[in-house]
């Protein structure tokens, strides 16, 4: 099992996200780091200003051409470069990328949302060759299909592909929420699978915490694997999402794990 951590960090947490990076560069200096982006709110924000509609089905958004061409320029241009630089600011060799480069994203189309594609698996060796060189890849979710389109990726299906593809030991997702609640209200502290699979059944876990379920399940599909749903918010959101149980949602295959509510046993 793989050291590299793959992280996340949420499309509505970007502008305020200067604690987690200096986080992710002192990490960085310890062990090899992926850091995949989302950008959701100021691409929302760009297509209302070119008069481009957002629509969203089951959490996920609807791209069209237009909706694309938009998402390309602010995910790979503006968002990762400005993650590129933030991180060179911080002394870190970070490079910023999409799964289009190296078409190291290996991923097929999302039936019914138009121009969305799901990661399938990952070209290993053209990530490798940046860890082993000591750089920090930054990545934006887009990737070409199964026929060569290029589309828009999930962010946390990319990082999620990426995770299972390094066969990474950890993935962090991190959002603007706490993490996953039970039918009571609860944080849960951790979940299996079959737990997480039974809420959304039930309807408990709904909207765009579903996509990131998914996402977590893809990438803990072996023992001693571990995806943590957790707030950006806090001071030391990074170092608590690796170390503190309590903090987020832990998510695992194994069933030991329970689906204690945070601050219990």
């Amino acid at each position: 099992m793989s050291e590299v951590l793959v992280l996340k960090l949420g499309g509505t947490t970007l502008a305020d996200q200067a604690h987690v990076l200096d986080e992710v560069a002192s990490l960085a200096r310890q062990r090899p780091v992926v850091l995949v982006h989302g950008g959701g709110k100021r691409l929302t924000e760009w297509l209302e200003r070119l008069g481009v509609p957002s629509r969203f089905e089951g959490g996920l958004r609807v791209t069209d051409q237009a909706a694309l061409d938009v998402a390309a320029a602010v995910l790979r241009g503006v968002v990762n470069s400005e993650l590129v630089s933030d991180l060179r600011d911080r002394g870190i060799d970070a490079v910023g990328l999409s799964g289009v480069d190296g078409g190291f994203m290996i991923a097929e189309r999302v039936p019914g949302l138009g121009l969305v594609a799901h990661v399938v698996g990952i070209r290993r060796d053209f990530l490798d060759t940046l860890l082993v060189a000591g750089q920090v890849a930054i990545v934006a979710p887009l990737a070409r299909d199964e026929h060569g389109i290029v589309c828009n990726v999930n962010a946390d299906d990319a990082a999620a592909g990426i995770a299972a593809g390094l066969g990474a030991r950890q993935l962090v997702l991190m959002t603007d929420v706490d993490g996953v609640r039970n039918a009571a209200g609860e944080k849960l502290a951790a979940m299996t699978a079959d737990g997480a699979e039974r809420l959304i059944a039930e309807g408990v876990i709904k909207g765009g915490m579903v996509p990131k379920i998914r996402a977590a399940l893809q990438a803990v599909s072996w023992p001693g694997a571990e995806a943590v749903i957790a707030d950006s918010s806090d001071p030391h959101a990074l170092t608590r999402a690796l170390g503190d149980p309590t903090y987020g949602t832990r998510i695992t295959a194994a069933r030991e794990m329970g689906e204690a509510p945070a601050g219990t046993a």
